[in-house]
């Protein structure tokens, strides 16, 4: 369903709320704030979590950062000015790269998931006009696909995994400036990586999703809203991602005795 509002004098959009997509994204936050003080209790205060070092710990990881992903791409089409948003979620991004660098210069965040939702952010901005030229199910389609032949990328392989495709040529990964990319160097570390390839795709996949979404095509469920607390934390991602670490430190230095 949409209607419009007029704010000082043009006509603006308004879609009905999806309130499944807040739950999503909620759920998916809360895993992440979950993924992180596991990791600083088994990296920082010796604290052994086995599961973290299952590879389908991994897996699970990576399932649900792609999906925070995908309902990102989807809010992009709900978005009235995506380029202003990606440039906030950015620069947000580099003061936590900023403070990690002065406060744990051993855990640096180089290009963590505000950097790239940032990135991508502006990208669908300066392109909306060109990706909103193919159809919806086309674009799903070759995202899916570039996906695939992109996540490779981070492991020296065009193909979808680690020693599966193409070998890619060394010179681009030591180059050292092309990590935003996926060409990470040898001595690459940051505790926080989400490249543009291949998890750009996944962002424009909900992109082109989400056009269902504001057209009312979606099913019914997908605009009710089945658990408040998981709807309220997915209105509030930004703030719990920005804020979460800061706490979970002032938590452990009472625990603990140190950060």
């Amino acid at each position: 369903m949409e209607n419009t509002a007029t704010v000082s004098g043009t006509e603006v959009k308004k879609y009905r709320r999806a309130g499944f997509m807040d739950e999503v994204r909620g759920f998916c936050i809360l895993c992440m704030v979950v993924y992180h003080v596991c990791f600083d209790l088994n990296y920082t205060y010796n604290i052994h979590i086995p599961i973290m070092f299952d590879g389908w710990f991994d897996i699970v990881r990576d399932i649900f950062a792609g999906a925070f992903m995908f309902i990102s791409g989807m809010s992009s089409r709900y978005s009235h000015n995506n380029a202003k948003r990606g440039i906030q979620c950015f620069f947000i991004g580099m003061i936590i790269t900023f403070i990690f660098a002065f406060f744990a210069p051993s855990a640096p965040i180089l290009f963590g998931i505000l950097h790239f939702m940032g990135v991508s952010m502006m990208i669908y901005a300066i392109g909306d006009k060109c990706f909103l030229k193919i159809p919806a199910p086309v674009g799903i389609a070759v995202c899916a696909v570039l996906f695939l032949l992109t996540r490779g990328i981070m492991y020296g392989y065009l193909g979808p995994a680690q020693g599966v495709g193409i070998k890619l040529p060394e010179f681009i990964y030591n180059a050292g400036l092309l990590f935003p990319l996926g060409f990470r160097a040898p001595s690459f570390q940051s505790m926080d990586y989400f490249p543009l390839l291949p998890w750009f795709f996944v962002f424009l996949a909900g992109a082109y999703t989400g056009k269902y979404a504001i057209e009312d095509k979606m099913p019914a469920f997908f605009y009710k809203t089945h658990c408040k607390p998981l709807a309220l934390a997915g209105r509030y991602t930004l703030w719990i991602y920005v804020l979460h670490q800061p706490v979970a430190m002032i938590f452990f230095l009472l625990i603990f005795g140190r950060i």
